[in-house]
Order: structure tokens, then C-alpha cells, then sequence
């Protein structure tokens, strides 16, 4: 297998080694079961790091040209049998046809993530869910029923691409409490925040240009962003958030079109951005005349210390996209978020968003409008503030065994996710394979970073699961992390004080 790398070509080295290798096999000349070579030594022969060649490999198995097995490698996969039609021709080769940028979204981590949800042999600390048990449900059905009989048929018609309008009045009131001062005008209502990140990228980035986001960063916008052929620089996040001395640096040697940034209660590290470094970040934007996209889906789910202003509030420029979302809070399922931004910007993202999905639903929106309208929402709030503390709280109990092995994280302030650094030793290979031979499940951290990390992390969610959840299924992981730590690192079986998993 002959692959010659371009260090002078603006294309990463990544992607030479994807369609190299893709040339190669879709050409035939590597047949099905061909095993590539281990990454180590790919990267020795090219003279590059390991991690570039692991995340190429990566990509040729999102792509679905290889697959990846436990002990067995990296071997070329068999192409799709071609079905046959009604007259009996063969249907055609899909995968061949499929535009780059299709092809260039990688493992579908999200997707496999809300598969597991259905499975009731895992415990899934994996997702990023609420719990079900404590969603609104019977309140709903009242809103629901009574939306009927004042509503009727209408509210199953088609409403503004860019929302509902009471629904923008009622949300722009809401913000208003939390510092941020918009018009109607100004709100865009999304089917799901995850949209607002596709629209975003898609109304301001070019194939080449650099985005600037947090490392680790949400894993939800890494496919994103590779769709658009973006170029991803990452600026480390400590307990204080992004370091923003490091992004005065790339600033200076760059010229991104975006700052991407999850400031509070970050997904997945769980760090708040201190006010202090906020301010200096809208500072350095300013300057250097940079946008800045604030997600913001989990301020409202704070359990300790005091609020800190959210950047759209403090943004005197009008350089903030600010993102949120109901997902995280009520009803998941049906799909609403909301942008705030300048007029022309909102006006841009709704004619994007007309070529996908017209509206979100009418029915979401209406039912979303009620609760917030009625006084629903603060009550709620409260009782899920309470509930999730006690699962952080339990989370942060059964973590507790894993010290003597040298699992390592910080007790967040609020938010869904425990961020825990693993010890050195750890196989991850093995460790995806442990923590599925015990029923457990997790998100392992290089999915949060653009190119893998040198240390093993992996994100924990207590929020979906219960408190007795939480603690079987911290004590099987920390079984599965105790199984794939390699033999000279492991500490003696006294030390770890764990019960065996049966």
C-alpha cells in the first residue's frame, strides 16, 4: 500500500492519507480483508504523528470502507452487494455516488449514543438525555388538550419559518430576565439546537476557513464542521474555561470566522467560564472582529454558586450568536431550540432553514408557548435543579473508588456530565470492549477533540440515568477501566477496593 504525503499541500495530512487509501480500494486495488497497517507503523513510515493516522482511519470506517476489530486490526470491508431492481437490473453504487461532503462525516457517535437508550441490558451513562421519569408528562397532556379548544385545527398548520410569533414575544420577554435585551425579531426558533449549529456554519464558513473552538468541545459539532471542510483550531479549556492568553495567540497568527464556545457548565468538561475571562473574550472578538457563537444548553441547571452573565448579555457589540435549547430541560422529543441574534443575521439563517425544514413544528412551539406563558416553567426548574444535584451527588459518591487507580475529575457546578481523566495504562481498545462485556456504557473523550488526544478521558452522564443506575454503572465502568489498564501500571487488586461485577 503506497501512500506518499504533500507536507507542502494545504490539505491536511489526514485527509491525504482518506483518499489515498479510498483511491486505493474503491479502484480495487486493495481487495476486500486487506488489513492496513497498524497505526504505529503507518505513522512511523509516513513520519507523522499516530493520532493523524488514527483519525484517518477513523473517517475510511465512518465512511464504511473499513472496519475495526478489537485484537484483528484494520482491514479493508466487503462493498454493499448491489440490489436489484423490479426489472431486474442492478440498483447503483450508492457509497460511489454520495458527494464529498457526505462522505467526510465521520462515525455517527451521536446516532449509536440514542441507539442505546433502547437497550435495556446497558446502563447507558452515555447520553446526554433528561430523565424521563421527571418530564412534565401529565401537565402536558392538560396544555395539550386545552391548546385543542382554544386553538383547533390551525394548530396543526403551517407557522412562520422563523417561529411562531407569541412564542418569539414569550421568549423574548424570558431572555429579557436573564440579562439579555432582543426583540422578536431577533429570536429564530429551531428544530433543535443542532440545527442552529448547521446554520451557523453553513451562513458563515468556507471550505478552508478557520473556526476556533474549545478543547475538548462538544462532540455534536466536530461532524459539522468537517462537513465544511472547516479548519479546526482548538484552544484547551481548564476549570476557568477557555484560556483566553491562548486564544489571544491564535488570534493574532489567524483569521478565524468563527469563535465557537459552550462557556457554561462546558459539554463535556463541565468547567464554567470565569466572568473575568468572558469579558476578555468578547474583548479579543471585538478587536479582532471575529463572531462568537455562544451554546448555552445548560445555564439554567446550575446547583452550586452564584450566576454569571451569559456572553449575549454582556455583548455590547453585537458579535454573539447566542444558542439554546429545550431539549435538555422538557420534551425532548419534540425537537425545539432558539437562536438570538442580530436582525440580518437571523433573516440569513431562516432562508437556510427554509431549504430543510420550513418551521419547526407548530404543535412544539404552541405547547412550548403555554408552558412558559402559564408559569410552568420556574416550578419545574426547581424540582429538576433538586433531582439532578442528588445524581451528581451520587455520581460523585461511586467515582469515589476509582482514586486508588487514578481515575481524576472535578465535582461540576451544574449542567449533565462528569469529565474524568483516566489513568495512565489504559488500552481504550480494551476498554470499549471491558465496558461492553459488563453492560455499561460511555462517550469515550476522543470524540470531544479534533485530533485524539494524547491522554484517555471519557465523558459520564448522571442526569438520564437513576441514582441506583448511577452507581451499578459507575461501579461496572471502573471494573472495565480496572481490566484494561495494562498489567505494569495496574495497582495491586487490594488497592482498588472494588466489588467483582457478576
Amino acid at each position: 500500500m503506497q501512500i506518499v504525503i504533500d507536507r507542502q499541500s494545504k490539505v491536511p495530512l489526514y485527509r491525504q492519507i482518506v483518499d489515498r487509501v479510498r483511491e486505493l480500494i474503491l479502484s480495487g486495488a486493495l481487495p476486500e480483508g486487506f488489513r492496513l497497517p497498524p497505526e504505529r507503523r503507518l505513522a512511523e513510515a509516513l513520519g507523522i504523528n499516530r493520532s493523524t493516522v488514527l483519525t484517518a482511519y477513523r473517517e475510511l470506517k465512518g465512511q464504511g470502507l473499513v472496519d475495526s476489530h478489537v485484537g484483528r486490526g484494520t482491514s479493508v470491508r466487503a462493498p454493499a452487494a448491489p440490489a436489484a431492481s423490479d426489472g431486474g437490473t442492478t440498483g447503483l453504487p450508492w457509497r460511489q455516488l454520495f458527494c464529498e461532503r457526505a462522505l467526510r462525516v465521520q462515525e455517527p457517535v451521536v446516532r449509536d449514543l440514542l441507539e442505546l437508550t433502547e437497550r435495556r441490558d446497558v446502563i447507558s451513562l452515555a447520553v446526554g438525555l433528561p430523565a424521563p421519569e421527571l418530564l412534565p408528562l401529565e401537565l402536558l397532556r392538560e396544555i395539550f388538550v386545552r391548546l385543542v379548544e382554544d386553538v383547533g385545527p390551525p394548530m396543526l398548520l403551517h407557522c412562520p419559518t422563523e417561529g411562531h410569533t407569541p412564542l418569539r414575544e414569550t421568549l423574548s420577554r424570558w431572555l429579557a430576565t436573564r440579562g439579555m435585551r432582543c426583540s422578536p425579531a431577533e429570536v429564530l426558533v429551531l428544530s433543535g439546537s443542532q440545527q442552529g449549529l448547521d446554520l451557523v456554519v453553513r451562513a458563515l464558513v468556507d471550505p478552508g476557513d478557520v473556526v476556533v473552538v474549545e478543547e475538548p468541545t462538544y462532540v455534536g459539532m466536530l461532524p459539522v464542521l468537517r462537513g465544511a471542510q472547516a479548519r479546526v483550531v482548538g484552544v484547551p479549556v481548564d476549570e476557568d474555561g477557555m484560556r483566553t492568553d491562548l486564544l489571544a495567540t491564535v488570534l493574532e497568527h489567524q483569521r478565524p470566522k468563527l469563535i465557537y464556545t459552550l462557556p457554561t457548565f462546558q459539554n463535556p468538561s463541565g468547567a464554567e467560564m470565569a466572568l473575568r475571562r468572558r469579558r476578555e473574550l468578547l474583548e479579543l472578538a471585538a478587536r479582532h472582529r471575529v463572531p462568537v457563537l455562544e451554546d448555552d444548553p445548560y445555564s439554567e441547571l446550575r446547583y452550586d454558586g452564584s450566576p454569571v452573565p451569559s456572553l449575549k448579555a454582556l455583548d455590547r457589540n453585537g458579535q454573539v450568536i447566542y444558542l439554546s435549547t429545550v431539549s435538555k430541560l422538557l420534551f425532548p422529543g419534540l425537537r425545539l431550540g432558539l437562536l438570538v441574534a442580530p436582525r440580518p443575521v437571523v433573516r440569513q439563517l431562516a432562508l437556510l432553514k427554509q431549504g430543510s425544514d420550513l418551521h419547526a413544528s407548530s404543535v412544539g412551539q404552541l405547547l412550548l408557548d403555554r408552558f412558559l406563558s402559564d408559569g410552568h416553567y420556574e416550578p419545574y426548574l426547581r424540582r429538576l435543579r433538586v433531582a439532578y444535584s442528588q445524581r451528581r451527588d451520587a455520581m460523585d459518591a461511586a467515582l469515589e473508588a476509582g482514586k486508588a487507580m487514578g481515575v481524576r475529575w472535578k465535582r461540576p457546578r451544574g449542567g449533565f456530565y462528569y469529565w474524568c481523566r483516566l489513568p495512565d495504562g489504559v488500552e481504550r481498545s480494551r476498554l470499549l470492549a471491558a465496558a461492553s462485556d459488563v453492560g455499561v456504557a460511555f462517550l469515550p473523550g476522543e470524540a470531544c477533540f479534533f485530533e485524539p488526544p494524547e491522554q484517555a478521558y471519557l465523558r459520564l452522564n448522571f442526569s438520564y440515568p437513576s441514582p441506583t443506575q448511577i452507581r451499578d454503572g459507575v461501579g461496572r465502568l471502573l471494573e472495565a477501566v480496572r481490566r484494561s489498564i495494562r498489567v505494569e501500571h495496574r495497582p495491586p487488586a487490594e488497592a482498588v477496593g472494588m466489588p467483582p461485577v457478576v
